[in-house]
């Protein structure tokens, strides 16, 4: 069956949530969480985005992102692969980790409430599934964005943005007193929890008012046609890497013409190379026919060559 639209737009935020292809546990032990958030943490990196919230469970994820560069396909594809390699690599694996296409609410986070809903959602997992007894508070899981919500500033990880939601709290700092104020919200909330229907949480493409609904269908609509069942673009991704391309140029005041008559495996082309691999998630062929460097085999080549030799 032909695959539905992604729809992406710089600003998107996304509920995402995917399990294990067989209902299996996709973290076998702690070091595998500790993995998938060195993961994530590295795909943030790559891509510009702002993670406001985060659940590991035994056998799915759920994550609440934003992508401030319209870049969720790209990604999505480098975090879930690379994820996948290193957990077969650890337990001596072949195959796939994960069910098939991951599942994407786009949220409205025009401050309307939809963020604070989702990512209340997320935050009450471990309640909702048991994993805590009715005693113990919603920080006691430690797999999860909230204890770290909690926490001051310079503890939390560096590419949780916690901002937004503390918006939709209203609560004006953030401060010792002011997450007192969050936990004991949430806490309340996960009170009232029982009998709360979360289908919309879970099924459907979009979460948000019906005007926000309507852009999103009209932006889909633009873009139905041969596009529509065919793999997404990566124009946003590409252009990042490019911008990056032109940058590291400028900066050796290269042109073009200069670019091509400069070895394949010239040392100032491997760090521009390393650059890419490192800031963005364009594709190795990509860097190799955009610098000029052969086939991607040998650009593979030479960046083993470049962290064997730095130890890495």
């Amino acid at each position: 069956m032909a695959r539905k639209l992604r729809v992406e737009y710089p600003g998107a935020v996304y509920h995402v949530m995917n399990r294990e292809d067989w209902r299996e546990p996709i973290f076998r032990e702690e070091e595998d969480r500790r993995r998938f958030l060195l993961t994530l943490g590295e795909a943030c990196g790559k891509t510009g985005w702002k993670v406001h919230a985060l659940c590991l469970m035994a056998n799915h994820f759920h994550l609440v992102v934003e992508t401030p560069r319209g870049n969720l396909v790209a990604g999505m594809k480098w975090f879930l692969g690379t994820y996948t390699g290193r957990f077969n690599r650890r337990h001596k694996l072949l195959g796939h980790l994960f069910s098939g296409r991951y599942k994407a609410l786009v949220v409205d986070g025009s401050g309307s409430g939809y963020l604070k809903t989702v990512c209340d959602y997320v935050h009450l997992n471990p309640a909702r599934a048991k994993l805590l007894s009715p005693e113990q508070p919603l920080r006691a899981y430690l797999w999860s964005s909230w204890p770290e919500y909690l926490k001051r500033p310079v503890q939390r990880w560096s590419w949780l943005s916690v901002e937004r939601l503390l918006g939709e709290y209203h609560i004006p700092k953030d401060s010792a007193a002011g997450r007192r104020q969050l936990e004991q919200a949430l806490e309340e909330r996960r009170a009232a929890e029982a009998g709360v229907d979360h289908q919309s949480l879970r099924r459907g493409w979009c979460l948000g008012r019906e005007s926000f609904r309507k852009e999103l269908l009209g932006q889909m609509k633009e873009r139905l046609g041969a596009e529509h069942y065919g793999a997404e673009r990566h124009e946003t991704m590409e252009a990042h890497a490019e911008g990056i391309v032109r940058q590291e140029l400028k900066r050796r005041g290269w042109d073009e013409e200069e670019l091509g008559r400069r070895a394949k495996g010239d040392a100032h082309k491997v760090k521009m190379a390393v650059r890419l691999r490192a800031e963005t998630a364009v594709t190795v062929k990509w860097i190799a026919e955009r610098l000029q460097m052969g086939a991607p085999g040998y650009v593979n080549h030479l960046l083993y060559r470049r962290r064997k030799a730095k130890g890495e």
